[in-house]
């Protein structure tokens, strides 16, 4: 069983999301270290991208407060390579397929397995073309995670025949960030992935509050929490690390409480 499915083998999963180098890759290793300190059972790195299609503004502008900061792809595996003297929870990288090709994808994916990741997520990377990643992904030992998308019933079942390691299920259409109120029949999704294969469902896009994630994660295995996390990096700064680590252990007793 690989390292992501093991997230999901002691219950219901938290899953936080931050944007690697929002403020500075010191806090970001800080915050990984707090974030599975208080609960998180898989975590999210989100490697900066100048142009991030899937992600609103909150996501957008850590992007561009990351890259402004000197941030690079290497910089980020050499603060993985560091995480992983100090903590085991599992982690997947988050980015765009274009920092993948532009590094070179054997390049990325290779060096991203032997510095101590887990998985990849590339939202923008449509199911018809995982082709070009996931032999290599195989090879070093990755999962590359599928997002499913309330749309198409026969395209859910073509990705969850495909998926490794969890699938994302996006609660709504659009970009990331913070709702009020998710509408989508989640419920009716994780069932379509369900009745294709045995594999952990998680929710994502929209999340923010203990009472949101408990409702989506009653309804499959996990909730995913990105833009809510960003937000309070952004309002912090530096001084982010025990907020944040409020907050993710609220989400994760939340979640916990999910039934």
């Amino acid at each position: 069983m690989s390292k992501v499915r093991q997230a999901f083998a002691r219950g219901k999963a938290f899953i936080p999301f931050v944007t690697c180098g929002d403020p500075s890759l010191a806090v970001t290793e800080a915050l990984v270290c707090a974030m599975a300190e208080a609960g998180a059972d898989l975590i999210e790195l989100g490697i900066p991208f100048s142009d991030p299609t899937a992600e609103g503004p909150v996501i957008q502008a850590a992007n561009e407060r990351a890259l402004a900061g000197g941030v690079t792809t290497d910089k980020i595996f050499d603060m993985v390579r560091r995480l992983r003297a100090r903590t085991d929870v599992p982690m997947v990288f988050m980015t765009y397929a274009n920092v993948v090709f532009s590094y070179g994808a054997e390049r990325f994916i290779r060096t991203a397995a032997e510095a101590g990741m887990d998985g990849l997520i590339l939202p923008d990377l449509p199911y018809e073309e995982k082709g070009e990643f996931d032999p290599l992904c195989r090879q070093y030992g990755l999962d590359l995670i599928s997002l499913v998308a309330p749309t198409s019933h026969e395209r859910v079942r073509a990705i969850a025949r495909a998926a490794e390691g969890f699938v994302y299920c996006v609660s709504s259409l659009g970009v990331t960030g913070v709702r009020s109120h998710i509408t989508t029949d989640v419920g009716a999704m994780v069932r379509l992935v369900r009745e294709e294969r045995d594999i952990p469902c998680a929710v994502g896009f929209g999340i923010s509050t203990p009472e949101q994630a408990a409702k989506m994660a009653a309804q499959s295995d996990g909730a995913i929490v990105g833009s809510a996390i960003v937000k309070i990096c952004a309002k912090y700064g530096k001084d982010c690390v025990e907020h944040v680590k409020e907050y993710v252990k609220s989400m994760k007793d939340a979640v916990r409480s999910a039934n």
